[in-house]
């Protein structure tokens, strides 16, 4: 499996060739949360935003 790190999170990264997307989830935390791009770039910036999103989601 292939991963992204951000902030002390992990992130999964798969491939779907059907749909030509990227997509993975957030690792390790008690909430299912998903990301998706159309390239390694637009991947990387969603798992950041959605780290980022969960961060704040927790903090409130």
């Amino acid at each position: 499996m292939n991963k992204l790190q951000y902030k002390g999170f992990i992130g999964s990264v798969e491939f779907s060739e059907t749909d030509s997307v990227f997509f993975g989830k957030i690792e390790g935390v008690n909430a299912l949360v998903n990301f998706e791009g159309n390239s390694v770039k637009a991947l990387t910036l969603a798992f950041y935003e959605a780290i980022e999103d969960y961060i704040t989601l927790c903090g409130e």
